[in-house]
Formats: C-alpha cells, sequence, structure tokens
C-alpha cells in the first residue's frame, strides 16, 4: 500500500499544477527578458529549474535557449537548470514523501531515471519517488547528470542548428519527439528484462 501511495503522490505533484494552470507560456516569458545574454540565460536556467513543481515546455525553452544563445552557452543553461530542478524535486521527495515508502527498494532504477529526462510528468515523478526511495544522492546526481547532459546538448544542438532566427519551423519538431523515444526505450528494455526472467 505504501508503495501505491507514493506512485500516486509522486505523480500527483506535477500533474497538479498542470491541471490547476495549464502549461506556462515559458517562451513568452524568454522573450520578455530582452537583448541581455545573461538574464535570458538566467531566466531559462530558471524556468527549467521550475519545471519540477509547475508545468513549463522544458523542451521549448531548452531549444529557445540553444537557439538564441548558441550551442555551449545553450547547453550550459539548459543542463543547470534540470539539475537544480532534480536536486529540488529529489530532496522534496526525500523529506515530504520518504515517510510513505521507508521500505522501499533503490526504486526508480537508474536506467529509468536515466531514460526519464525528456519524458514529461514522467520525468518529475520519477525525481520525486527517488529522493522518497531514498536513493543515494551520488547515484541520482550521476544518473540525473548525464541524462541532463544528453538532452541539454540534443535541445541546444537542434535551436543552434535549426531554429537561430525563428521560433517555429523543423527545429520545435526535435524535442517533441524526444519522450517518444526515451518511452519506446523504457518499453524496449522492460520486456527484454521480462523475457530474460522468463513468462
Amino acid at each position: 500500500m505504501r508503495n501505491v501511495l507514493l506512485i500516486v503522490f509522486a505523480l500527483l505533484i506535477p500533474i497538479i499544477p498542470f491541471l490547476v494552470i495549464g502549461e506556462l507560456p515559458g517562451e513568452r516569458w524568454l522573450s520578455a527578458s530582452g537583448d541581455d545574454a545573461l538574464l535570458f540565460g538566467l531566466t531559462g536556467a530558471g524556468l527549467l529549474m521550475a519545471d519540477i513543481l509547475l508545468p513549463i515546455p522544458s523542451s521549448i525553452v531548452g531549444t529557445l535557449l540553444g537557439a538564441r544563445l548558441g550551442f555551449l552557452p545553450g547547453v550550459l543553461w539548459i543542463w543547470s537548470g534540470l539539475v537544480l530542478g532534480n536536486l529540488i524535486g529529489y530532496l522534496a521527495g526525500r523529506l515530504l514523501l520518504s515517510r510513505l515508502g521507508r521500505e522501499l527498494p533503490e526504486t526508480p532504477t537508474l536506467l529509468i531515471l536515466f531514460i526519464s529526462r525528456p519524458v514529461p510528468v514522467l520525468a518529475e515523478a520519477v525525481t520525486f519517488a527517488a529522493g522518497a526511495g531514498r536513493m543515494p544522492p551520488g547515484h541520482f546526481l550521476i544518473a540525473c547528470g548525464v541524462g541532463n547532459a544528453i538532452y541539454a546538448l540534443v535541445l541546444a544542438g537542434n535551436g543552434a542548428a535549426l531554429i537561430p532566427d525563428a521560433l517555429l519551423g523543423p527545429g520545435l519538431v526535435i524535442p517533441m519527439l524526444l519522450p517518444v523515444v526515451a518511452w519506446s526505450v523504457w518499453r524496449l528494455s522492460s520486456r527484454n528484462g521480462r523475457s530474460k526472467n522468463g513468462p
């Protein structure tokens, strides 16, 4: 029963704000930061950090950071915002939800934590669950750090290469496909795990 409650609460934390206020206009807030690259980067990283608790379109914000600031600065701002947000979610799960799951094994697994980075709602829920399940902080940081680095590389590269002068176009298609790819990898790995363990 504790495990079920943990999963329900971990999913509700990112879902409830989305149901109440809908997706926040992160790209409009970025545009309002003007021509100052530092302010644009700080705003973008702040939005990505807040995405752990608020419904912010992180793939669009990340892509716009790469488009506006260029590849390397975009990667650094995206990665920083995502990792800080993950740390907030981990600590919130550890402090607020851990009482529900004292006897949880080290779940979610590092693979799920790693590949969930680009998947909306799941990424946040898995982060809260990792904190509640008391996953060792070092393991958590490595899985999130590497997963977020790959996600940041894709978003910044996509933005810098495909949409440097426009907000709309083919550059926004790639971030929308990332959750589908991550979900497909997870399904394939879980199916392979079940087949190795027998029926």
